[in-house]
């Protein structure tokens, strides 16, 4: 595989990676879009693994960006999960206090 290619494939993965970012960052983390990038992710990780790309010297500078960005994604979605944690934990707050209303409250 030749340099321009292999530098592509780079490219393509920082841009994908960003795009998923961007995505969670505004509360998008489930749907199609980011199933999509994901999936897009993946095989084109599977391409740079194939191709060896990863050790070919003269890429650290991409890697180590690539590396921020798998980073900040996974910050981004821990945040995100940690949110949602909190809400399903408020939403069960408020079942029980709905439940204990009701069993207090004589409806004749």
């Amino acid at each position: 595989m030749d340099t321009n290619t292999e530098e592509q494939m780079l490219k393509e993965l920082q841009s994908l990676l960003e795009e998923q970012i961007e995505l969670v960052q505004h509360g998008n983390s489930s749907g199609e879009r980011i199933e999509i990038l994901g999936t897009q992710t993946d095989l084109l990780v599977q391409k740079i693994t194939q191709a060896g790309t990863h050790k070919h010297p003269g890429y650290e500078n991409y890697w180590k960006r690539i590396r921020e960005l798998y980073d900040s994604l996974y910050l981004a979605l821990e945040c995100q999960k940690a949110d949602a944690a909190d809400k399903l934990c408020q939403v069960r707050v408020g079942k029980k206090i709905v439940g204990t209303y009701r069993n207090n409250i004589d409806l004749r």
